[in-house]
């Protein structure tokens, strides 16, 4: 690469607000005449890195990293030297003079393939007719907001965007590496995001690092589509929301996490706008990092479902190890926060972030609603809140959440302590609990058994009608593990043990470490037994309950005898297996 003049050089530090540069990456704040964050490049909870928009330098008195803004880009998105100082210059208008005396980077040549891609998918969204127009209208988004985002249209063709690309002479196998084509397996490169409204990813400088595709025909697949990774673009550190939420992140000192594109854009539309997306993966440790740099407050707004709460207890395994205070706002279940703006209106959403509780108090909330009657269920509820408070770095902040912990399950802060104490030892949290003994039902053992075989045979999952499980078992750890299990079933010889974790909350993923570390593994044939035998006994038991819970409403004054003799006697003589009785679910 050319040599770049020296008068080039200081013109750019001339010209470049380190302090705006440096504010894009950390939180700033004004300290005399300087300002101070924390250091971007070793992890501290002390402000020690220094910014002096005087002498346009900056200094960390932790790790004694120190320079310019051209020194700092550097360090910061790992550049060379003339990199960073173009892409700086770029910023500030500052031409540099070319020469051939070398090629341009490869950072550079994969940013101006995205740009050139995004021009083609905005020029094809402008076209009269097309069917994304359509459907964005349909989700209310208008043509302000399609420009504020750069929302385009790949056309559902083979080589729309190929030919562009083509035409301004970047090479297929360019585009490849940034993820824009793929290559056909006999040859030659096809569009990837073909037939997809196209969302551009960018950096905090607001260069497209990638692309999210969400498609048009309701049976494409998969609905939601990003490029892979490539030497510019990295899901476990981007967020979709760059660079526009810089700046409302510093004012509010807050930052709202959400999980897709649709939902940012309806935060924004209900105007709030300090929000940043995920990428296509969960919240990642590098993730925390950036917003550790840039606030202390983080709001978590997922979907209402129970997919919507797990993501919420996995963020919080990232998010608290950061010393971040985090909230999570509660969506209706089967909402999302796009439907929820068009069914409620732009304040409702808006209270919704406002009022978002700390998330722990959602984490104990959802722990006691399994049951918290018995000793063992405390244990079991104490369990369940105890690795994520055990990730608290701030003691006086843990100490608090011990506390209100233990009021909430009846039991003495000393135990709720004892259980964190064990987690940060590697233990089992429920043993450290000085409660009372767990003991195991019988059904407990016989729910364990049916999982081993599912854990070792995955194919005998199509034997477990996964209506019935509901019916059959208790909501709890077990119910959870189970049903996730039928839903993942034959899939591979054996089950994938991590790919299961990253489905399950933290009780029922105890669980399944521990029955699979057990060393009995059936034959096939022996499972495939062992799994009928369960679910006979399963559904005897059950009909045995419904029976009696007949029987007990029939001491009730209000009572239909007739009819409720009529359905125990049914229930004597129908199969185990049977659908539950409605009359004995009745007051359920």
């Amino acid at each position: 690469m050319a040599r770049i003049p020296d008068e080039i050089i200081q013109q750019i530090r001339d010209r470049v607000d380190l302090v705006d540069l440096v504010g894009r990456f950390v939180t700033l704040k004004k300290a005399g005449r300087s300002y101070t964050g924390l250091c971007p490049f070793h992890g501290e909870k002390t402000p020690s890195f220094n910014v002096n928009p005087d002498r346009q330098a900056f200094y960390c008195f932790g790790c004694q990293e120190g320079g310019n803004a051209i020194t700092f880009l550097m360090k910061i998105e790992n550049l060379s030297f003339p990199e960073a100082a173009r892409a700086l210059a770029a910023e500030r208008g500052i031409e540099i003079p070319e020469t051939d005396s070398g090629e341009r980077g490869l950072a550079e040549r994969l940013y101006e393939a995205n740009e050139t891609a995004q021009t083609a998918y905005r020029a094809a969204l402008a076209a009269p007719g097309n069917p994304a127009l359509a459907y964005l209208a349909k989700r209310g988004i208008d043509a302000a907001t399609i420009e504020r985002f750069g929302i385009g249209f790949a056309p559902d063709r083979w080589d729309f965007v190929a030919q562009r690309l083509h035409e301004r002479g970047i090479a297929a196998e360019l585009a490849e590496r940034a993820g824009i084509l793929a290559a056909r397996p006999s040859g030659g490169h096809y569009d990837r995001l073909r037939g997809r409204v196209t969302f551009p990813i960018r950096d905090t400088r607001g260069r497209i690092l990638g692309f999210g595709g969400r498609a048009l025909a309701p049976d494409q697949e998969p609905k939601y589509l990003n490029t892979p990774e490539s030497p510019v673009y990295r899901k476990r550190e981007g967020f979709y929301g760059f660079p526009m939420a810089l700046d409302p992140i510093r004012r509010g000192e807050r930052a709202v996490v959400v999980e897709g594109y649709f939902d940012l854009i309806a935060l924004h539309r209900a105007g709030v706008e300090a929000v940043l997306a995920t990428c296509g993966t969960a919240l990642s440790a590098e993730h925390a990092r950036d917003l550790r740099r840039r606030t202390k407050q983080v709001v978590l707004l997922f979907d209402g479902d129970e997919a919507g709460q797990r993501a919420i207890t996995r963020a919080l395994e990232v998010l608290l190890p950061e010393g971040l205070r985090v909230r999570a706002a509660v969506l209706p279940a089967g909402e999302d926060p796009d439907s929820f703006l068009r069914g409620k209106g732009a304040e409702a959403l808006r209270g919704l972030v406002d009022r978002a509780a700390p998330a722990l108090d959602r984490v104990i909330e959802r722990a006691l609603a399994l049951g918290c009657a018995t000793p063992a269920q405390k244990a079991d509820a104490v369990a369940a809140v105890a690795p994520l408070l055990a990730l608290i770095p701030a003691p006086v902040e843990r100490a608090g959440f011990e506390q209100q912990l233990a009021l909430s399950v009846g039991v003495e802060a000393r135990h709720v302590e004892a259980a964190v104490r064990a987690v940060q030892r590697g233990q089992d949290p429920r043993d450290a609990v000085p409660i009372a003994a767990r003991r195991r039902e019988p059904e407990e053992r016989y729910i364990e058994q049916l999982i081993r075989c599912l854990l070792e045979h995955p194919a005998l999952a199509a034997r477990v009608p996964s209506a019935e499980i509901e019916t059959l078992i208790a909501a709890g750890p077990l119910r959870e593990l189970l049903e996730t299990l039928v839903a993942a079933g034959g899939q591979g010889p054996r089950s994938d043990l991590e790919a299961l974790c990253e489905r399950l909350e933290p009780p029922a993923r105890s669980r399944l470490r521990s029955l699979a570390a057990t060393d009995d593994a059936p034959s096939e044939a022996t499972a495939a037994r062992t799994v009928d035998d369960t679910l006979a006994v399963l559904r005897k038991r059950s009909l045995r309950t419904q029976r009696q819970a007949l029987k007990n409403r029939l001491r009730e004054p209000d009572a239909d005898a007739d009819a409720l003799l009529g359905e125990i006697q049914r229930l004597r003589e129908e199969p185990a297996g049977t659908k539950p009785s409605r009359l004995a679910t009745r007051h359920g």
